[in-house]
């Protein structure tokens, strides 16, 4: 039996682990999407330096957390306050064993205290699978950008309790 999965929100001394992360969950996990092209990889990557996600971690605007097996973190993800989830990022080893999902019921909580009615996200190729299957929805056409085409999906959130 796998030990359970820990969501904590980031802190400032997390920024290059979570760059890192988010580094190798898209030069491993998302070859799909930049079919190893230099110029978009390197495109996609420096939208998520250590100094921006510093930067992101001060704006109290965004929420970043981080998911953590046994004290190893596994995965990360953020959202705006604006109702936006920006990434969700899981080492490629760790896909499919709950991180990701577990990474984003915890961004959707944060949004749903806030009020927010719906969240958006932009999913890759590699993400919209895994998008939909936690009940997102295609809101538009595919959308170019971040080294990647994406597509703009929703979802509706319960009010608050």
């Amino acid at each position: 039996m796998q030990a359970p999965i820990c969501i904590c929100p980031a802190t400032p001394a997390d920024a290059g682990i979570i760059s890192r992360i988010i580094e190798r969950s898209i030069r491993v996990g998302c070859t799909l999407d930049h079919r190893n092209d230099p110029q978009r990889v390197s495109r996609w990557i420096d939208r998520q330096s250590a100094d921006v996600i510093s930067g992101h971690l001060a704006d109290p605007h965004f929420y970043l957390n981080i998911a953590l097996l046994q004290d190893k973190p596994v995965g990360v993800g953020m959202a705006a306050g604006s109702g936006e989830i920006r990434f969700c990022h899981v080492q490629p080893e760790w896909f499919r064993r709950g991180a990701g999902r577990a990474l984003m019921t915890d961004l959707e909580g944060w949004l749903r205290i806030r009020g927010v009615p719906r969240v958006s996200v932009a999913g890759t190729g590699s993400g919209v699978a895994f998008y939909r299957h936690l009940g997102y929805r295609e809101a538009a056409p595919a959308l170019a950008g971040q080294g990647s085409d994406h597509v703009a999906l929703h979802k509706r959130l319960p009010p608050p309790e």
